[in-house]
């Protein structure tokens, strides 16, 4: 059996009331909630939040279960992988079911199509990883224009090498906070995010935004409108590529 949690804190400083504020005619949150119904991959979708306003919005949109989240685990520094542990046993006490494959979708990350979840999904249960965590390439790399301030003020290389073209370099990728797949145990006894057996499902840009200042939220709402003219085309029986 498969599960979906969704974890949205109510606070934000970089863009206030993400969760819930309108962007492609839906509030945020709903964009995520509707996705994961529409794979009909799960037997549960889940919205774990500190805010009542948030989890009235999951239930309208069909969020199958809302959980109160405890306000220990609602501050700026609490860990998301507790916050999604404890959301899992939490639904499984309230639906008396045992989760298999355990699924996380980041509310601030809309813009992933469901063929994403369901590749991300069939990578473990295919067998081939334990978990996986999409991502996207990254646009700088740490072996060749990624540079990090040294204790005494100056700045170096993240990673230096003798590679002098980015061409040469090992390809890196950014987390891009959309997908997150693992098998339950032994996440929800010792939950990780990096094991052994941990692999990338991998993304085009375009549809890893993570909305985490106002700039992205702008970047979402153009790329969102886009998607959903570009749906409309393709339902009216003509496709045509929106400019």
């Amino acid at each position: 059996m498969r599960i979906c949690t969704i974890c949205a804190r109510g606070g934000s400083q970089g863009v206030p009331g993400k969760n819930i504020r309108t962007i492609g005619g839906l509030p945020l949150i709903a964009h995520t909630i509707r996705s994961a119904l529409a794979s009909e991959l799960f037997d549960v979708v889940a919205v774990d939040s500190d805010s009542k306003e948030i989890l009235d919005v999951a239930s309208e949109h069909g969020a199958t279960v809302t959980l109160k989240r405890p306000s220990h685990l609602a501050t700026a520094t609490a860990g998301k992988l507790e916050v999604i542990a404890r959301a899992i046993k939490e639904t499984e006490a309230i639906t008396g079911e045992r989760y298999t494959t355990l699924v996380d979708l980041d509310a601030t990350a809309p813009l992933r199509d469901i063929a994403d979840i369901e590749a991300a999904v069939a990578l473990v249960e295919g067998g081939e990883a334990d978990n996986v965590i999409s991502v996207t390439p990254s646009h700088r790399s740490p072996y060749f224009n990624l540079v990090e301030e040294t204790s005494e003020g100056f700045v170096a290389l993240s990673k230096p090498s003798l590679v002098v073209r980015r061409q040469d370099s090992p390809e890196c990728f950014d987390m891009n906070a959309s997908i997150y797949v693992w098998r339950r145990s032994p996440f929800v006894e010792a939950p990780y995010l990096f094991g052994s057996r941990t692999k990338a499902y991998v993304m085009p840009r375009e549809r890893s935004v993570d909305i985490d200042e106002e700039l992205d939220f702008k970047i979402v709402s153009m790329l969102l409108d886009e998607k959903q003219n570009s749906t409309r085309d393709i339902a009216g029986g003509e496709y045509r590529k929106v400019q």
